[in-house]
């Protein structure tokens, strides 16, 4: 009698397993037709990775990335496989129970479409490093069992929703490389399991919730790169369990607060690049699992904590560019596994302690921009792992230790402007890894060491503004890795080595001005050079200017000035492309300036210096139609074409961003041109002491030159001399303005202390052709030096126009009047 139910039971089970193992599987091949209908918007479909998503394979066990529990698609994992396309069709609502979504490393755009809050059962979503633009929809709040959200570098903008705080089992939050504004939601300190949470290079702004304090369970905070301000909250201090700390680059002020020494767990504190001031808190040094204490770049101010020595794991430390003062701790010799110390840009006094020799793992030392005194230290010649030693700056005194030479691991030596003395160590020569040496600016002496020549590795080796004598060693021509060598400003003599000219195959900077060199110049450059810049100005060279030097089509600055050079004036200089700066005052050049029938003569040139030569004949105003780098173009006008006749008439007129031109101190005749008239943006005008004559062009720009102007021109008539012209009334040309000028920061010589201050402004004699200094294009690679040469330019630009200025409303009323 029990028979047939049984029968039953098992027939109704066979029956239901049928129907369900049916049903699995047509909601598995549900969800594979849905991946294919959004892999048909892909815009590459012959994607490899991809080939295996095709109707004819199981989905759960031949399609690539697609993992399925149960007969359904559990997880997605195409990361990394070159899917161009978007969202906008993908199956969110027919995959229920998808838990691990991930996207990341692909070319996906768009936005994210509100759909995906449909994933309910999702644990792990990963969108990050696409092209994903947009904002963070607030359906992503649906996703009660998110653990892990990542859509870092990507295009994400608009704020953080205030959504994102309800999703309660989230551990990982990273938001960072993004467009994201904004203030941070207070919602994300209902965060509890939070662990890591990233959030930087943003443009969020307000202050760091206080909340954020409360989430114990946070490992990792990074909000650097943002705008954040305020000051930094003492409630930071409860994370416990803290690890990685991180909030460089915003606007954060106040001081540091003492609680962030509770966070015993640290071992990362990023603070750097914000506006924090007030002195380093002393608990700082209880975060003894610490490795890396960047505090750089904020307004820091009082001594170094010794407190800081007893971070035994530390193994970098920067406090750079703050107001620090005091001395170094000697304390900070117990950090033995410090690999950088990085303390440049403070204020910091007294000597190097001896015990920075004792960090026997430091690889790079940074104390440069302080105010530290007496002899360097012959201890940190024990620093053998040595890389980087940078001191420049201060006010070093005694000689270079010759213990230096025990640092064979050192690539780069920089002790800029100091007062050192005597001579460079021989064993200098031992350092067989140096790629710089830097000693410009000290008050060393000697000859310059033969030996230098065995380092087979130095590029840049640079010892300007010294008392370095003898004659420069041939053995520099072995060196064949060097690209600038800067002798300027010693009392180095005798011959240039011809052998120099072959080293400009790889040389881009000789600079050697300001010595006592003498004979000719090497006349063995090469076609394919890399010289950038020549500058030999202010020594006792004789000859002519060698020919070969049209072969170094690299070159921006030649300057051979204050010589003793006979030739005539190096036309054929002209077909080098690149060349901004070519001085040759102060020579003996001779003979008429004759400008070839070329259309393509120095097009690059901004500034031309020929002035205390002998030159002789017509001023040639066809030379300037080539100098097209100072032009300016009318943007009303179409495109100029070389054979189309007005676009640049007149030549000279051409030249308006010309604002110093100094033709004084020559044997030019002839009349001063018409076009002279147009330059109107010109501030500084000398043509003293030459042979011209007839009358001087009107306009308002030549009413504010005053009679030194022309003085030495018997032959010239007209206002502002008291030998009247025949069309002396005055012309009521226009004043024109110039807009729109850069800075280029291109060239390699130190000449700018004083051939850039006379040459530009036109001080003394000299031709000056060149824009003003905000379109020359010229640096020496120290820009701070630099920017004190533009503001002194400035300076002094502004107040002659000023002048002008008033001269011209003086002229103007003038004429109102009659």
């Amino acid at each position: 009698m029990m028979m047939v139910p049984n029968k039953i039971f098992l027939l109704l089970l066979q029956f239901f397993t049928l129907l369900y193992l049916f049903a699995i599987t047509f909601a598995s091949i549900e969800e594979a037709a849905a991946l294919l209908k959004w892999k048909s918007t892909f815009k590459k479909q012959n994607n490899s990775l991809l080939a295996s998503w095709q109707p004819s394979f199981d989905a759960c066990s031949g399609w690539y990335g697609v993992i399925c529990f149960n007969g359904r698609i559990n997880r997605l994992n195409i990361t990394n496989s070159r899917v161009i396309g978007t969202l906008y069709d993908f199956p969110f609502s027919s995959l229920p129970f998808l838990e691990y979504f991930e996207l990341s490393v692909n070319n996906l755009s768009g936005t994210i479409p509100p759909e995906i809050g449909n994933l309910t059962n999702l644990i792990y979503l990963d969108l990050s490093m696409n092209q994903i633009s947009g904002k963070i929809p607030q359906q992503i709040g649906s996703l009660a069992r998110l653990q892990t959200l990542h859509i870092f570098d990507n295009h994400v903008n608009g704020s953080i929703p205030e959504e994102i705080g309800y999703l309660r089992s989230l551990t990982e939050l990273s938001l960072s490389t993004n467009s994201l504004y904004g203030s941070i939601p207070a919602s994300l300190g209902n965060l509890n399991n939070l662990t890591l949470l990233y959030l930087y290079e943003n443009h969020l702004a307000g202050s760091i919730p206080k909340e954020i304090g409360y989430r114990r369970s946070l490992t990792k905070l990074a909000l650097n790169t943002n705008s954040l301000n305020g000051s930094i909250p003492a409630s930071l201090g409860n994370l416990n369990n803290l690890s990685h700390l991180s909030l460089h680059n915003n606007h954060l002020c106040g001081s540091i607060p003492e609680e962030i020494g509770y966070l015993r767990s640290l071992t990362v504190l990023d603070l750097s690049t914000n506006s924090l001031n007030g002195s380093i808190p002393a608990s700082l040094g209880k975060l003894n699992n610490l490795t890396l204490l960047n505090l750089s770049e904020n307004h820091l101010s009082g001594s170094i904590p010794e407190d800081i020595g007893y971070l035994r794991s530390l193994t970098k430390l920067s406090l750079a560019r703050n107001f620090l003062n005091g001395s170094i701790p000697a304390s900070l010799g117990n950090l033995n596994n410090l690999t950088q110390l990085y303390l440049y840009e403070n204020h910091l006094s007294g000597s190097i302690p001896e015990e920075i020799g004792k960090m026997k793992s430091l690889q790079n030392l940074r104390l440069y921009i302080n105010n530290f005194s007496g002899a360097i230290r012959s201890e940190l010649g024990n620093l053998k792992n040595l890389n980087y030693l940078l001191l420049s700056q201060n006010q070093l005194t005694g000689s270079i230790p010759s213990s230096f030479g025990n640092l064979r691991n050192l690539q780069y030596l920089f002790l800029v402007t100091n007062n050192l003395i005597e001579e460079i160590p021989s064993s200098i020569c031992n350092l067989t890894s140096l790629a710089v040496v830097h000693l410009s600016r000290n008050n060393l002496k000697g000859k310059i060491l033969q030996c230098l020549g065995n380092i087979s590795g130095l590029q840049y080796v640079k010892m300007s503004h010294n008392n370095l004598s003898g004659e420069l060693p041939p053995s520099i021509c072995n060196l064949t890795s060097l690209q600038s060598l800067n002798l300027g400003r010693n009392n180095v003599m005798g011959a240039i080595p011809q052998c120099f000219g072959n080293m400009s195959s790889h040389l881009e900077v000789f600079d050697m001005q300001h010595n006592n060199f003498s004979g000719t110049l090497p006349t063995t450059f090469s076609f394919g050079s890399a010289l950038r810049s020549f500058n030999l100005h202010g020594n006792k060279l004789e000859g002519k200017i060698p020919r070969s030097l049209e072969n170094c089509q690299l070159l921006e600055v030649l300057d051979l000035g204050d010589n003793l050079l006979n030739d005539t004036f190096p036309m054929w200089l002209g077909t080098l492309p690149e060349l901004r700066v070519l001085s040759l005052r102060l020579n003996k050049l001779h003979g008429p300036i004759r400008p070839s029938g070329s259309e393509y003569m120095f097009p690059e040139l901004r500034l031309l210096d020929l002035s205390s030569n002998a030159f002789m004949g017509n001023l040639p105003t066809s030379l300037f139609q080539y100098l097209r780098a100072m032009r300016k173009i009318d943007p009303s006008k179409k495109a100029p074409s070389d054979e189309e006749d007005g676009s640049y008439s007149p030549s000279l007129g051409s030249l308006s961003s010309v604002e110093s031109l100094d033709l004084s101190g020559n044997h030019l005749v002839g009349e001063i041109p018409a076009q002279f008239a147009s330059l109107t943006f010109l501030e500084v005008l000398n043509l003293s002491y030459n042979h011209l004559e007839g009358c001087i062009p009107q306009g308002p720009q030549f009413h504010t030159f005053e009679n030194n102007s022309y003085e030495g021109n018997d032959g010239l008539r007209g206002f502002p001399l008291s030998k009247g012209c025949a069309n002396d009334g005055h012309d009521s040309a226009s004043e024109k303005t110039n807009t729109g000028s850069t800075l280029d920061e291109e060239s390699y010589s130190e000449f700018l202390n004083d051939f850039w201050r006379a040459a530009l402004m036109g001080y003394g004699t000299g031709l000056c052709i060149g824009l003003s200094i905000l379109y020359f294009l010229i640096s020496t690679g120290n820009m701070k030096r630099l920017a004190r040469i533009i503001e002194e330019l400035e300076h002094k630009i502004m107040m002659a126009r000023r002048k002008k200025q008033r001269r011209q409303r003086n002229y103007r009323r003038s004429n109102n009047r009659f």
